[in-house]
């Protein structure tokens, strides 16, 4: 859950602040964009889009390509945005740089593979065209402000659809970088524009505008359902992506010493503001002080410090509002089964946080958003799949197991979009990703991903001779 889409207190903002996580200080400030500018951009987008989808499918893959090559050359100096705004560690925002050039050149590939279909019926040819939508809104949060930016953008720019992209309102840096390397590639112009600004003005703009035909939305399942109520009313088609409080499954067969060493990633990743972020943990009960025992040093290997320093495996919330919400979960003197240290000096820092946790309780059945994880013990197989599947969410999970039956059982048992079994691996662009029940609606990448972009028409022309 991307809290920072929450709607803020006060008047709207002339302009966004956007402030280094790591040290408190003001990077820059970005001009909002007002409604009236939002309707003008949607102009000048329906009319890009027109051209873009009047290319010939080769080469809207090569301008694509061509597209993903100029972020290649750029991914340093993304990178250093990211850690900046973002507080990501260096290494994993030069990763989530690479990952736009690799979900461009990957959705490259499926232009030409977006074809229709010829259908036998009696008295003619039927066949089918996969058309473009048109305009395309794109609303990204702030945790993963690059490669869920692209996650939207790219399949619908592939399906040959024109783009505007509201990047959260801490995070609008690399986006706004991202639209001039989109330039410089050769895009049309108006065809991917960035428009930043708060949720309850430039957000609502886009998601009311009738001319944008989708919104892509990754954020608080609270205010995805906002928007979808909002989209509704003028029949516009959803992707959501919305909160997780996924379960890591730990029995007793498992390998411990594997599953503990992994288990500090899956929650810790990011610096828990994940919404794959695996921070219910439960333990098959014969092994749960053992896994303890494993647990902790690899929790204080997982490394605080500042995003600059190559040894840094954490980095500090995004914000002091992110802190306080953490916080408010689990305030700093609470006893804790595992507790990390943070540098001193400034910066939005959260210590790793291990809890006994018991079932029903706040902190294992809401989506906290960082650095914490919930232990909860169970005694059999029936139990662990109840336990996981007690949530409003169903987003992602792991199960630990030697016993390949058992791991398929509870795989197809537990309510969830994206399970790994003996790993913490999510999310891969060339497979698809989104959640059950209230982590929300559609599935985004993968094979399928062009197709969410596009209308289904259907034609019949007929063979019968004239009488």
């Amino acid at each position: 859950m991307q809290h920072e889409q929450e709607e803020p207190t006060g008047p709207p903002a002339e302009k966004l602040d956007v402030v280094n996580p790591a040290t408190e200080e003001l990077i820059t400030t970005v001009p909002v964009t007002t409604p009236e500018q939002v309707d003008r951009a949607v102009g000048r987008a329906a009319a890009a889009q027109t051209q873009w989808a009047g290319l010939p499918p080769a080469d809207r893959a090569r301008l694509l390509r061509r597209f993903a090559s100029v972020v290649d050359r750029h991914i340093e100096e993304l990178g250093v945005l990211e850690m900046r705004e973002a507080g990501h560690p260096l290494s994993n925002a030069c990763w989530e740089a690479s990952n736009v050039r690799d979900l461009l050149d990957y959705s490259a590939g499926g232009v030409e593979r977006l074809t229709g279909k010829q259908i036998p019926v009696a008295g003619g040819v039927n066949i089918t065209f996969a058309e473009p939508l048109g305009v395309v809104a794109v609303i990204a949060p702030w945790n993963f402000p690059m490669p869920i930016a692209a996650w939207g953008s790219a399949p619908a720019l592939a399906a040959g659809n024109a783009v505007l992209l509201k990047p959260a309102e801490t995070t609008p840096l690399t986006a706004l970088r991202l639209a001039e390397l989109a330039l410089e590639a050769g895009l049309p112009e108006g065809l991917f524009q960035v428009l930043p600004g708060e949720g309850p003005v430039t957000g609502t703009a886009l998601v009311e505008h009738p001319r944008v035909a989708k919104v892509v939305f990754t954020g608080s399942t609270p205010v995805g359902k906002r928007i979808m109520a909002q989209c509704a009313a003028s029949v516009k088609r959803v992707t959501l992506e919305l909160g997780g409080k996924s379960p890591n499954i730990v029995f007793a067969d498992a390998d411990l010493e594997r599953a503990a060493t992994a288990a500090p990633g899956s929650f810790l990743d990011n610096t828990g503001q994940d919404c794959c972020a695996r921070s219910r943990i439960l333990v098959q009960r014969s092994v749960h002080d053992r896994f303890l025992e494993l647990l902790e040093p690899a929790v204080h290997a997982f490394r605080a410090g500042h995003p600059a320093e190559a040894a840094t495996a954490m980095g500090p919330l995004v914000s002091a509002r992110q802190r306080e919400r953490v916080r408010g979960y689990v305030p700093e003197d609470a006893p804790a089964l595992i507790r990390g240290s943070i540098p001193e000096g400034p910066g939005f820092w959260y210590p790793a946080t291990v809890l006994q946790g018991t079932v029903g309780e706040r902190a294992a059945v809401e989506e906290i958003f960082g650095p914490v994880a919930v232990v909860i013990p169970f005694d059999d197989e029936e139990e662990a799949v109840r336990l996981a599947n007690d949530t409003d969410y169903g987003l992602s999970g792991s199960i630990w197991t030697r016993d390949s039956a058992r791991a398929l059982r509870v795989s197809r048992a537990v309510a969830a979009g994206n399970l790994s079994v003996n790993s913490h691996s999510s999310v891969r662009y060339s497979t698809p990703f989104g959640g059950y029940k209230q982590s929300g609606l559609g599935r985004e990448l993968g094979p399928d991903a062009l197709a969410a972009f596009t209308e289904t028409k259907n034609v019949f022309i007929s063979t019968e001779e004239s009488q």
